[in-house]
């Protein structure tokens, strides 16, 4: 791993394991926090790596309806071995039940507009375009298909440690597992963050599950 990954690496972790702990500080409640956290990355994503922006723009420039498809497509089935898991975790763990009731906590009385914006033009693509497009495509270029994506999503698995909640831990390594094969196969950040904002909106906004 180079030092410019590494260094972004522990910065994700720092940014994001007291934001999952603490959730406000001052005027910033969880979601301009985090919205800001992810700028951050991403900026910083941009500037150390020069040829990152060329990548993007490619991306962008080619197969933006089947990219856009199968977007949509993943999310849908993403959702539905959630809806899967919303069934059957609170029949077979104890905590479950509270640990999703949990989750819906970080909306904090956060208006659905405010949500749905920032999810849309901020976190949800700003997340695939340094998780993703930044860190795991450096990681597979240096250290091989396999080790970058299982490294990649572990990391993305470990900045949720701060929340302490096992079953939002879980479903973090189910999706930076499924995001991360599917930008491994198609290599494509298009791809991915339509797939994550989508999932996104589908459980904090248009069908939530019930803790």
């Amino acid at each position: 791993m180079k030092r410019a990954d590494l260094s972004l690496a522990l910065l994700a972790v720092v940014l994001f394991t007291p934001l999952f702990a603490v959730r406000t500080v001052g005027p910033l409640d969880f979601w301009w926090w985090m919205s800001a956290d992810v700028a951050v990355l991403v900026a910083f994503s941009f500037i150390l790596d020069r040829e990152y922006r060329a990548v993007v723009f490619s991306d962008l420039a080619s197969g933006k309806a089947k990219k856009i498809g199968l977007g949509i497509l993943s999310a849908l089935l993403l959702y539905a071995v959630f809806s899967c898991g919303n069934w059957a975790a609170p029949r077979i763990l104890s905590f479950a039940r509270a640990d999703i009731s949990e989750v819906y906590s970080f909306k904090g009385g956060a208006s659905v507009l405010k949500i749905v914006l920032l999810l849309v033009f901020i976190i949800g693509p700003g997340e695939e375009l340094f998780w993703r497009g930044f860190l795991q495509r450096r990681l597979q270029d240096r250290l091989g298909r396999s080790a970058g994506y299982l490294l990649a999503t572990g990391l993305y698995t470990l900045v949720h440690l701060g929340t302490g909640n096992l079953s939002l831990l879980g479903a973090a390594a189910i999706c930076g597992a499924a995001w991360g094969f599917l930008y491994s196969r198609c290599r494509s950040v298009l791809l991915v963050a339509v797939s994550h904002v989508l999932w996104d909106l589908m459980v904090f906004v248009l069908f939530p599950f019930k803790g």
